[in-house]
């Protein structure tokens, strides 16, 4: 006799341009099996006009269960921006009932999704904990980690440090990161069309992405002062794309009003995630503070300057040239940077992170995992 397995309801939540890049190969290899209801809870800087009213790119992707909630407005504080996701998606989990939330990084709306998932027994899955960086993003990240359930995470450095948390091994899994099996995909856009789509005829450019440092904001006004002067002084042709909303962000927009009208820069809200990385992929070097150029520029053999402590630590090799925020050295940077040598550096997976995933998920084991967390000591974690 033959048992029809019952349907996993899913919940992916999203609330950027770029953990939807990464989640959006892992959501689709759900939805394509019958055995899995997928939904998708849309929320933070997706809806808002002003970052480009990115939720329009999830629907483009023809998910069959999307959920739209607005969770914040221009005048809210992060807690402020936690407590309403909190209870949004609260609201959501109780109606639909699900058995699975997944959650990706160290946003403020992938906390509010560990505490729904957490305090309302469903099972959590954390993508890519264990990373660490130089800002309050690190602290949410690895309090993510200790609400969820399952970790799947991007390399072996990651795994070991979500067992100094106290994480089990037995609910961490190494699969790398979903964005690699992106940018080695076949099927992202050629740079004429990326350069069609976004109205620029640049050769040659370099791309800049400078978010604020939460725990820096008075230091954020001559921060972007010194990197505005430096690129607008160095004579390359900039691709510039607005930082996350987070505090200080109205700073960063009021300095790039100075890129207006000069034609070496163009300047964009935010850009779909598969037209960014063919960007990325072509240009001659990123600048700025994004994780972008510590992760994904190296796969593709572009060399990053990274200025300040937002990626404090969080990856070292050859084509990542780490600056503090003055003047001097990024100048210096800028001028060493086309040296050198483009070679692929990847320490994120192998681009075959998505169907690692799937197996899991897809396993008996999987859904057998019980909501009651305890902690292991590093001596009894081998």
């Amino acid at each position: 006799m033959i048992v029809k397995q019952e349907c996993k309801k899913v919940v992916f939540l999203t609330g950027t341009r770029a953990d939807f890049g990464k989640l959006k190969s892992l959501m689709a290899t759900l939805q394509d099996d019958s055995s899995f209801e997928v939904h998708v809870f849309v929320t933070g800087m997706h809806m808002l006009a002003k970052y480009g009213y990115t939720c329009l790119e999830v629907e483009r992707a023809q998910f069959h269960n999307i959920y739209k909630f607005i969770n914040q407005n221009k005048n809210d504080s992060m807690d402020q921006i936690l407590s309403k996701t909190i209870s949004g998606l609260s609201d959501f989990v109780k109606e639909i009932s699900p058995d699975l939330l997944i959650v990706h990084g160290d946003r403020v709306e992938a906390l509010a999704g560990a505490i729904v998932g957490s305090l309302n027994h469903i099972q959590t899955c954390h993508i890519e904990g264990g990373e660490v960086s130089g800002t309050v993003d690190e602290l949410i990240r690895h309090a993510v980690t200790k609400l969820s359930h399952v970790h799947f995470v991007a390399n072996e450095v990651a795994s070991s440090r979500l067992t100094q948390l106290g994480e089990s091994k037995d609910t961490i899994h190494v699969i790398g990161s979903p964005d690699v099996d992106v940018m080695d995909s076949h099927t992202l856009p050629e740079i004429d069309e990326v350069k069609h789509y976004y109205d620029f005829d640049f050769k040659e450019y370099g791309v800049l992405i400078f978010h604020p440092v939460t725990t820096e904001v008075d230091d954020l006004p001559e921060q972007i002062r010194i990197v505005v002067d430096a690129v607008m002084s160095s004579g390359h042709n900039y691709i510039v794309i607005f930082p996350n909303n987070d505090l200080g962000t109205d700073i960063i927009l009021e300095e790039y009003e100075r890129l207006n009208g000069c034609s070496r820069f163009k300047v964009y809200p935010s850009m779909r995630f598969e037209y960014f990385l063919v960007l990325l992929k072509y240009s001659q070097f990123i600048i700025g503070n994004s994780s972008a150029g510590v992760r994904e520029a190296p796969h593709f053999g572009v060399p990053a300057i990274n200025i300040g402590s937002r990626q404090h630590n969080r990856v070292k090799n050859n084509l990542i040239i780490d600056i503090p925020p003055d003047s001097q050295e990024i100048i210096k940077a800028l001028e060493s940077a086309s040296d050198l040598p483009h070679e692929t550096v990847s320490v994120f997976g192998d681009g075959n992170s998505t169907s690692r995933f799937y197996d899991i998920v897809k396993s008996e084991s999987f859904w057998r995992k019980s909501t009651q967390k305890h902690f292991v000591d590093l001596s009894t974690n081998e």
